[in-house]
């Protein structure tokens, strides 16, 4: 498995040839790094105006490695070979690094840059990306992959002391400002009108040879002033690393690599529409930064939250009268670290009267509520208190809690609640602080714990009777000042005395299940279940040409072909699939076929768009453009691997990748829209459809990156 790290983007507040003075005291060694044993340079060039300057050396590492690894490898150092480019006239330091030696065992790449930063031309940017590919090593792989990574993480921690270390030495030896390259006389004229920066140029590849060759310096220079798109980061695309440490706290550089890696390929599959980092790091601490399993369980909550528009929940609902009286639940203060407090008399509820009065779904999507509340105060606090805060705190008062409360609708609501919250909230509970707990709490506790993820678990801090206010009780993490008065303090809590709810507010089963439905299908998506030679698709009738026909869905499940079609005569009406074929059955979605088998395709309908493979946790935005009135035809169809070009059999990737998807069966989440041409803007945001935005969890995108997400299938 390749192994691979990519850094945020460290700002250093000097100057680039400040820093670039202090980078060349690294060589030919460096005492602060003692693996880093010495040095050779191997080859070097300089252009005649000084502006390019490229050096390769071969570096020799003494790697911290058990004795008897060093002996079975034959070695007792490893060579490196390191080739950097400096263009002082765009002020960038490109370098590239691999291994010499074991070079068909072990696979090491590193490639940094020095940049000058895009909103301040006196700072200087540095980011680093690497990857580590062990093919094979006498057995040893794992403990090698486990040496490598922890030498390279040290490593990377002392990459800005080391050049920190550097600046202060040469501020002692009085050298506190480097003058910028300038052109010679003879090239100023020419330069001069260009004094504004230019873009930044890529490393450049100067042959081993070049000297001998005779390679001449004005080829090398036409190599290096070749257009390219700038290397530096924008805070559009790139996290800072003292970004990530104000506002999401101290991670390890693998912890900052996992969170940058997951973060691009939501940027690639989701077009513009990702979740905040803060959000994005509770999913992959959730699953320990397993990048794979994070991304996994993030997509399933996005494709939830879109699905329910419970981004919208703040500002489009409002909680029944019968909540707001007898919900003995609310926020309060916070607690010694800043975290949003929350108390919950639960001992005082009346969970049967709730659910009886209000239904399931009416006490999730409150409970929905409160916890989109307490990522809105989380974001407040961190700007209040100016350090990372991502989870609140959660004091439940059990007093009154009795057999009434393990009423079994009750129970089966707060498990199901307790499902949700897990899935789509995780590392949200900073503490959870249980007081006055009686002696039925064991019974409860047995039901409840085992939905409860172990992390979260971890966070449960239990006190029976008047244990809360002695030693390592409340006081330890609740100011004495905000401790509600019903628990013996002095601050008056505004939070419902709960009680019993009068019968006279309870509901029929009938009128509760027509509640529900409609509390749950205010959402503007269908679902759909696409199988192998079972498409799904939908019919849309064009009268007028010029119409624009707008789409947004989102692959739930497996990898999926989308297609559109054109036909002049209408199909047969849609047979829906039972999916008895297929032994399945799907409550989530269903699959419409409208493509007769005995049509064929370039004379009863014919293809209007590319078809478009869309993999796996996506999010495709698009519009067409139509030509002709008569019948448009959007299909989902089940992606099938191609096998290999050269041979009948399948390759071993095809086939693992089609494991992956059980039963041949596909889920999309779709919506569609038909627009006039006039009202058509261009961009999917535009549209009525825009309710596919993260608007609580996403960051302000910018409108060229969405455009781009719309012309993605119509081109």
């Amino acid at each position: 498995m390749v192994q691979k790290y990519q850094s945020p983007v460290r700002v250093y507040k000097h100057p680039f040839e400040l820093i670039m003075a202090a980078y060349e005291r690294r060589f030919p060694t460096c005492p602060l790094i003692p693996m880093f044993v010495a040095s050779d340079t191997v080859n070097e060039y300089k252009s005649e105006d000084e502006a390019i300057h490229v050096i390769e050396r071969r570096c020799k590492l003494d790697i911290d490695a058990p004795r008897l690894l060093k002996k079975i490898a034959g070695v007792d150092y490893v060579y490196f070979v390191q080739k950097n480019s400096l263009n002082r006239r765009e002020r960038t330091l490109h370098i590239e690094a691999y291994n010499e030696t074991f070079s068909n065992r072990v696979i090491i790449n590193e490639h940094c840059c020095y940049t000058v930063h895009p909103d301040n031309e006196d700072w200087t940017c540095f980011e680093q990306s690497a990857s580590l590919d062990i093919k094979s090593f006498f057995g040893f792989e794992s403990t090698v992959e486990k040496i490598a990574m922890k030498q390279y993480t040290s490593n990377i921690k002392k990459g800005k002391e080391i050049i920190e270390y550097y600046l202060k030495q040469l501020e002692e030896e009085g050298i506190t400002f480097v003058p910028r390259w300038t052109p010679p006389v003879a090239c100023k004229s020419e330069s001069s009108t260009t004094h504004t920066r230019r873009p930044v140029s890529p490393a450049i590849n100067i042959p081993d040879s070049a000297t001998k060759e005779g390679l001449n310096n004005k080829e090398i220079l036409n190599t290096s002033s070749s257009p390219s798109e700038p290397t530096a980061g924008t805070p559009d695309d790139k996290l800072d690393a003292d970004y990530i440490k104000r506002y999401l706290g101290d991670l390890t550089p693998m912890q900052e690599s996992c969170l940058i890696r997951l973060r691009q390929w939501l940027q690639e599959t989701h077009k513009g529409k990702i979740p905040k980092d803060e959000h994005i790091l509770r999913f992959l601490r959730a699953r320990d930064f397993n990048i794979d399993k994070a991304r996994e369980i993030l997509c399933q909550s996005l494709t939830w939250r879109k699905q329910h528009q419970v981004d919208y929940i703040l500002d489009t609902w409002n909680p029944p009268q019968v909540l707001q009286d007898y919900y003995a639940g609310g926020w309060h203060h916070h607690d010694k670290d800043g975290r949003p407090l929350y108390v919950l008399r639960l001992g005082q509820m009346d969970t049967k009267g709730l659910v009886r009065a209000l239904g399931e779904e009416a006490l999730l999507r409150y409970v929905l509520s409160i916890n989109e509340e307490g990522l809105r105060r989380c974001e407040e606090n961190t700007k209040v208190f100016g350090r990372p805060i991502s989870s609140w705190t959660c004091l439940v008062d059990l007093e009154g809690l009795n057999m009434r409360h393990l009423w079994r609708p009750g129970v089966k609501a707060l498990l199901r609640i307790i499902e949700v919250v897990e899935a789509n909230y995780p590392e949200t509970l900073g503490r959870l602080l249980i007081l006055r707990a009686p002696r039925v709490f064991p019974v409860l506790w047995t039901l409840v714990s085992p939905f409860i993820d172990d992390n979260t678990r971890k966070k449960f801090l239990i006190y029976a009777g008047n244990d809360y206010q002695g030693p390592g009780g409340l006081l330890d993490y609740i100011d004495k000042e905000i401790i509600p008065d019903f628990l013996g303090g002095e601050c008056m809590c505004e939070v419902p005395e709960g009680g019993l709810v009068p019968k006279s507010l309870y509901r029929t089963a009938e009128e509760l299940e027509n509640e529900d439905i409609k509390l749950w299908t205010e959402t503007i998506y269908q679902s759909a279940s696409v199988f192998k030679g079972a498409p799904h698709e939908v019919l849309i009738q064009i009268v007028d040409a010029s119409s624009v026909i707008t789409w947004d869905f989102d692959v739930c499940k497996g990898d999926i072909v989308f297609n559109i079609f054109h036909s002049k005569r209408a199909p047969q009406p849609p047979k829906k699939d039972s999916l008895g074929a297929h032994s399945i059955t799907s409550p989530g979605g269903n699959n419409v076929q409208l493509i007769d088998k005995v049509w064929q395709l370039g004379r009863d309908y014919s293809m209007v768009e590319s078809p478009l493979i869309c993999k796996e946790g996506e999010s495709v935005q698009g519009s067409h453009v139509t030509r002709w009135p008569g019948f448009y035809i959007l299909q989902w169809k089940f992606h099938s691997m191609p096998a290999c070009a050269t041979t009948n059999l399948p390759r071993v990737d095809d086939v693992l990748a089609s494991l992956q998807v059980s039963s041949h069966k596909c889920k999309v989440m779709y919506y569609t829209e038909v627009i006039g041409s006039e009202d058509f803007r261009g961009s999917m945001t535009s549209l009525e459809s825009s309710h596919s935005g993260f608007s609580q969890l996403s960051a302000a995108t910018t409108s060229s990156s969405q455009s781009h997400s719309s012309s993605m299938i119509s081109r």
